[in-house]
């Protein structure tokens, strides 16, 4: 079940944290998938924190989700993030070592009312994108175990996939969040880099790694990232986010030109019907990009010298103990002694080259639709050839952290023999909350309206805008507020100390506000808040005769607010007994 679903039936009495949490270890104990986990919070442990939120909910009934937005989730995290107590393997015994404090997101998750079931299997140190290059076993994918489960998260897309848990933490270099949620018919959020601490992650490229979310649909996986979201002073690549606003206008959606499948005709059918359908929805505008830029860019990752930056992660324990990591991994990340200084910086030069291509060619379109993996390979073929189909796997992946990208993948249509086919959806950093509500207005499985209506707290300085007609929510210009990040703080009224004015001629139809000595009365407004970077091209759409000045609200507050010039308001109507402008227009009808 959904979070929103798991919490109906925690208020409507047909399910408790108690429950939820023996279902899990339940289908755990079932599912034959030892692979999965690394290590397991002890059962009684377990047991006793959920009877315990058992106790609170039924002290606080609903109350207590405001305080515990994750009350009595079960989820597991990725065992190269820390876990107080627990050992982080990073899928490598012999560099195993129990941390004392936990990363800070994994404590934002159990402050949150989250139940830690355990921690999963990866990729050895997070390098793949398969899922098999682990001491602990390949891990299976959930649709068909003889499919490989994706990697480097491979545990944590299959225990969420098998309804082991709510929802669960991986990592993001290379595509390590969205691979395994493609191939496992899941969602996965990668945020925008610095917007989830990675304080407590083992790093593989620290200056790309991102910490991910793995969840069943687009609402879930947006509650995790809320909750988890928040900077890290003590973090040097945590940074706030400045977000985009919200499309209110349909979307212009890229596509690459050169659409690469490695001749998997089912996954490149499948990809095709997403998009046959997609293109089919009203609003939507579609065009294609030149892939060269970013295919370039995922090459780098592999091929060149940001290799040596997980040599620079994990390079002395391997150079120390080299028995002691996968052959493949220790291959790779032994290939970093084959670039130096010159190299790298030679490399930073191509990567910037090749970003402000791609930033150009994605420059008219709101994001970047890709498959999520160009194919699906056997376990067995990616033991046989374990660095060319590695390779294939991020063919759409390897470049979004190089280029400062957020990403959401989701499934798409299911391919011709039932197998996962995902897609995702690439916007520029701080897209985030666009991707999550452009993915559930276009793709389903999420209501766009709501998560639209929830997004991230602001990080950033604001100025609050008194909107008093068709800005309104739900009125024809609202869009240029939701589309620059505005929110809405509050439905009020002016001080009694106004008129409103229907003002002839203009399109769609506006009012003006005027403020009167005596005769005057409360007009019934919206106060928006908006980032202050945004607020001057707001102002510069407004046309004559309205601008912007200050109003003064029913609580005696001052805010920006629409004004009207005098000049206007002579040949108006006045319409203050109605009291407010949609009330106005419903006299119309």
């Amino acid at each position: 079940m959904t979070i929103i679903d798991t919490h109906a039936a925690y208020l409507d009495g047909t399910a408790t944290p108690g429950s939820t949490i023996e279902q899990a270890l339940a289908r755990i104990a079932g599912a034959d998938r030892p692979e999965i986990w690394i290590s397991r919070v002890d059962d009684a442990a377990l047991r006793a924190q959920a009877r315990a939120l058992d106790a609170v909910l039924a002290a606080e009934g609903a109350a207590v989700l405001a305080r515990l937005p994750l009350l009595g989730i079960p989820f597991a995290v990725k065992d190269n993030i820390d876990v107080a107590g627990m050992p982080t393997t990073a899928a490598c015994p012999a560099f195993a070592y129990v941390p004392e404090q936990s990363a800070p997101v994994v404590d934002r998750l159990l402050a949150a009312g989250a139940l830690l079931v355990g921690k999963t299997n990866l990729d050895q140190f997070a390098t793949g994108l398969v899922g098999t290059r682990s001491p602990y076993g390949a891990v299976r994918n959930a649709v068909d175990p003889a499919y490989v489960s994706g990697g480097s998260s491979s545990g944590s897309a299959v225990a969420v996939a098998l309804g082991m848990i709510g929802f669960a933490l991986g990592t993001d270099t290379a595509g390590s969040g969205r691979v395994p949620a493609g191939l496992n018919g899941i969602v996965g959020l990668k945020p925008t880099r610095g917007l989830l601490s990675t304080r407590g992650v083992v790093p593989a490229c620290r200056t790309l790694d991102c910490v991910s979310v793995f969840a069943p649909d687009v609402a879930d996986a947006w509650k995790v990232l809320q909750v988890a979201a928040g900077h890290d002073a003590r973090d040097p690549y945590s940074r706030p986010i400045s977000m985009q606003g919200v499309r209110r206008r349909g979307y212009r959606i890229a596509v690459p030109a050169q659409l690469e499948f490695f001749g998997d005709a089912a996954a490149q059918a499948a990809f095709e019907a997403t998009l046959a359908r997609l293109r089919d929805l009203p609003g939507c505008t579609f065009g294609t990009v030149d892939y060269t830029p970013f295919r370039a860019a995922a090459a780098l990752l592999y091929q060149g010298p940001w290799v040596a930056e997980r040599h620079a992660a994990v390079g002395a324990f391997i150079d120390a103990q080299p028995d002691a990591a996968h052959p493949v991994v220790a291959g790779i990340i032994g290939q970093a002694n084959g670039y130096d200084a010159t190299d790298a910086f030679q490399g930073q030069y191509m990567l910037a080259a090749l970003r402000r291509a791609a930033e150009d060619a994605l420059a008219d379109y709101d994001f970047l639709l890709v498959p999520t993996t160009p194919t699906m390979p056997r376990i067995s073929d990616v033991l046989e050839r374990p660095v060319e189909l590695n390779s294939q796997l991020g063919y759409y992946t390897n470049f979004v952290n190089f280029f400062d990208m957020a990403a959401l993948a989701v499934p798409g249509q299911n391919r011709a023999d039932g197998l996962p086919a995902g897609v995702t959806l690439i916007g520029n950093a701080g897209s985030d909350h666009m991707l999550a509500t452009a993915a559930a207005a276009l793709l389903g499985g999420a209501d766009a309206n709501a998560l639209a209506a929830d997004p991230l707290p602001f990080r950033e300085p604001t100025v609050q805008v008194a909107v008093v007609g068709a800005h309104l929510e739900g009125q024809p210009l609202n869009w240029q507020l939701l589309e620059r990040g505005a929110r809405k703080m509050a439905a009020t009224h002016t001080s009694p100390n106004y008129r409103l004015y229907a003002l002839p001629g203009t399109t769609p139809p506006k009012p003006g506000l005027a403020r009167v000595d005596g005769e005057g009365t409360a007009i019934a407004i919206e106060v928006w808040e908006l980032p202050l970077r945004r607020f001057g091209e707001f102002v510069a759409e407004i046309p004559a005769p309205l601008g912007i000045g200050s109003l003064e609200l029913a609580d005696g507050r001052w805010v920006k607010g629409f004004i009207c010039e005098p000049a206007a308001i002579a040949g108006a109507t006045d319409i203050s007994m109605f009291g407010g402008w949609r009330a106005y227009l419903t006299s119309q009808l």
